[in-house]
């Protein structure tokens, strides 16, 4: 695992999402991790780019992709990929649960950072898991 992509729907998200991660409190965590914060464009990747172009990305750039409202309403959708493509060696997405309580709330934002990085310690534990919910 090299960094994180956000889902480009997250907009300011992201930020807090980051800023907690790097926070004073985390931010040894972070470093230890060598995590680094991809965008979009960062990867040659366009905002209309299909869930099946952004998971393979991550896959091959070993990137976690978070995001909060990917679906399966299609081919070529977050879920049908996962289903279709998904290999026990896939890195999981992780789908913050409810993204305006988290941009809300803060003990319910801090939940959803430590569950991320429990996850991120075990990364490779959760391979093949497809997608993982924070809290």
């Amino acid at each position: 695992m090299k960094g994180i992509l956000t889902d480009i729907h997250m907009g300011v998200s992201t930020e807090i999402l980051i800023g907690k991660m790097q926070s004073e409190t985390w931010l040894d965590l972070w470093n230890r991790l060598g995590l680094d914060l991809f965008q979009f464009e960062d990867l040659g990747l366009a905002a209309a780019s299909t869930d099946r172009e952004i998971w393979q990305r991550c896959q091959d750039d070993e990137l976690i992709f978070i995001t909060n409202n990917r679906n399966e309403d299609s081919a070529d959708s977050l879920g049908t990929t996962i289903r279709l493509h998904g290999t026990l060696q896939s890195l999981p997405v992780f789908t913050i649960g409810d993204l305006d309580r988290f941009r809300k709330t803060k003990s319910y934002a801090d939940e959803v950072v430590e569950q991320l990085y429990d996850y991120l310690l075990d990364i490779d534990r959760y391979r093949g898991a497809g997608r993982l919910y924070l809290p």
